[in-house]
């Protein structure tokens, strides 16, 4: 059984930052990812990363403020967020698709079939 914990939400002013972690249960994921969900609003990609060759990916209204990164040594992803602003609340999740290492990883959530439970991210102005 997969399990994936997420830890790191909390609130800040637009502007600021955090960093989110997901720590995996085990090292046979191929794919790692974030993503988040806003009050009335379908989930949505952030960033991805494959595990092996450490090739990324990121949504469009994240670029440039967040990285997504890995530590392979404590089986753990990171997610820093920076120049947080109010469009970016939401609760954010770790997700994981084992896959085998040549596939792509996206940021489509259909892509994944393990979640974490989320940790909330609140911005305000």
């Amino acid at each position: 059984q997969v399990q994936l914990v997420e830890s790191g939400g909390g609130s800040v002013q637009a502007g600021g930052s955090l960093t989110l972690s997901c720590v995996a249960s085990t090292y046979r994921l191929n794919c790692l990812g974030w993503f988040r969900q806003a009050p009335g609003k379908e989930r949505e990609g952030v960033a991805s990363i494959n595990r092996r060759y450490g090739q990324t990916e990121y949504a469009d209204s994240v670029k440039g403020r967040f990285t997504i990164s890995q530590d392979s040594a404590v089986n753990t992803l990171y997610l820093q967020m920076n120049n947080l602003q109010p469009e970016d609340t939401a609760i954010y999740y770790c997700a994981a698709h084992e896959g085998q290492y040549w596939e792509a990883c996206t940021v489509q959530p259909g892509q994944y079939n393990r979640w974490g439970q989320g940790t909330q991210v609140t911005v305000s102005s």
